[in-house]
């Protein structure tokens, strides 16, 4: 299989009033092209500085970080802002939909940032908006949608770029569970698509539905297990 993205001994250090506080420990592990795999770990355990740091948004104090080929550990900030904008799609928590912003014009803002906004490539994002249940709602603002349609909005979005991966942070915790479901429904069929999704979750719920649960514990990986139990349908 294809990698789409590899970790190496990756450690992330922080001083905080004095005091070094160790947030990763030297974390290693493989994503494989068209995984789908969620990370858990109570709070302390690094979960968000490894959200972080897979993201781009912060670089390591040490190890490497392989996009492809691409050690993106390696980066200056610059760099990494274009990383972000081409090679990963993010699912916020609380969306973070642009309040001023048409659902067509949200879908597009990835492409905006990169200059590649148009005609042809509007048209794929209005194709993205009917994927996720919402081409009848184009014109329609965010204030006007659920938490569920925002929530398509912002997975939408997350495919603008067609990115190396789904990063999606607690993307079902402001949703009640009959739109947890759903939205989780469409993870799986972008999933059975071929995209690889990474969900970071505190829910077990949650992880319960995704390939593979990696497990993380004062920095370190505590456990990185395949359910191989779960199943995909075509019909979700």
């Amino acid at each position: 299989m294809d990698i789409a993205l590899r970790v190496e001994n990756l450690r992330k250090d922080y001083v905080l009033k004095g005091e070094t506080v160790y947030a990763l420990r030297g974390v290693s592990f493989d994503v494989e092209v068209g995984e789908y795999m969620s990370v858990m770990g109570p709070s302390g355990s690094g979960k968000s500085t490894l959200l972080n740091l897979l993201g781009c948004l912060d670089r390591p104090t040490s190890g490497a970080y392989y996009l492809g080929d691409q050690n993106v550990a390696e980066l200056d900030d610059d760099e990494l802002s274009l990383v972000r904008a081409s090679k990963i799609g993010f699912v916020f928590q609380s969306y973070n939909l642009i309040p001023q912003l048409t659902v067509l014009e949200n879908i597009e803002v990835p492409l905006h940032y990169q200059g590649k906004l148009g005609p042809d490539s509007r048209e794929v994002c209005a194709e993205l908006a009917e994927m996720v249940g919402l081409g009848n709602r184009l014109n329609h603002r965010p204030t006007e949608l659920s938490g569920g349609q925002q929530q398509r909005v912002a997975i939408a979005r997350s495919l603008a770029n067609d990115p190396y991966f789904i990063l999606a942070d607690e993307a079902t915790g402001n949703l009640d569970s009959k739109t947890t479901d759903e939205i989780l429904t469409l993870f799986e069929r972008l999933n059975l698509d071929g995209k690889t999704i990474i969900m970071i979750t505190h829910e077990d719920e949650v992880a319960e539905r995704s390939k593979r649960v990696l497990k993380l514990r004062d920095g370190e990986i505590e456990s990185d297990v395949k359910n191989t139990n779960v199943v995909f349908s075509k019909k979700a």
